[in-house]
């Protein structure tokens, strides 16, 4: 059998780990055939690529403006990650009456946790948080209309920013693909932005939430400046050090 060339070795890595949402170096090693410092190197020219990020043993893939993971794949991975960060951030509405919350599993896991007994209007794009909330009598559902996304589940289009270009809500809980200091957040659709975008303009709070995988990701599409955000719910896999760095830029950053 001919030996994978480094490309074709690299291509076949980035397959993997779009297809199960990481990778190991051992398990890369034996699969391919070669040694793990060959797969060390061809993830280190991978991550220089932008196509994956390296952790400790291997490596997940980056979205990006050709990639995307699809709702159904969000919901299985770090999953207690994401439910501790959701609980934290629900604790964040204070007196808010008016909510945005966007698309995505961890801002679905908020919604759920937001207290049933009191009134709120909540304001979305994902028919999955829209479906979460319809059945509460205290809460009033305004799903903004367009073009549904197949993978997210969520409206898109000059039909849902001109929906909410039209409302001033307290508090936005929103997601992103990738957080840095240095871009911002960002999402690899530009039709996902402009939704992002708009919401971060009619909010008077902005929270964000996210694993601790989406720091120092960057995707295609950049929607607001780190300092647009009032608060910041990670988890403590994001090393204390580097939320300090975030909070220079002005959020509160909370680890859970």
């Amino acid at each position: 059998m001919v030996p994978m060339t480094a490309e074709e070795r690299q291509r076949e890595i980035v397959r993997a780990a779009r297809a199960t949402g990481s990778v190991d170096v051992a398990a890369l090693a034996a699969g391919l055939g070669v040694a793990k410092e060959t797969v060390r190197r061809d993830l280190r020219a991978l991550e220089d690529h932008g196509l994956v990020r390296r952790t400790h043993g291997g490596a997940y893939p980056v979205e990006s403006a050709g990639f995307e993971t699809t709702l159904a794949f969000r919901a299985t991975s770090h999953v207690p990650e994401k439910r501790r960060i959701a609980a934290a951030a629900a604790g964040l509405l204070g007196d808010a009456e008016t909510v945005f919350v966007d698309e995505g599993f961890t801002p679905q896991l908020i919604a759920e946790a937001l207290p049933a007994d009191r009134p709120l209007t909540m304001v979305t794009a994902s028919l999955p948080v829209a479906g979460a909330l319809a059945g509460n009598e205290n809460v009033s559902v305004l799903l903004l209309g367009g073009r549904v996304r197949s993978g997210t589940l969520a409206t898109v289009d000059h039909w849902t920013t001109k929906m909410l270009a039209g409302f001033v809500v307290d508090l936005a809980y929103l997601g992103a693909n990738g957080i840095s200091r240095e871009h911002g957040l960002t999402t690899p659709d530009p039709a996902v932005c402009e939704v992002k975008a708009q919401a971060v303009r009619a909010a008077r709070r902005v929270v964000f939430t996210g694993v601790h995988s989406k720091f120092g990701a960057v995707s295609f599409c950049r929607f607001a400046e780190v300092g647009a955000v009032e608060t910041i719910v990670t988890s403590t896999l994001l090393p204390a050090s580097e939320a300090h760095r975030y909070s220079l830029l002005g959020p509160q950053v909370i680890r859970v």
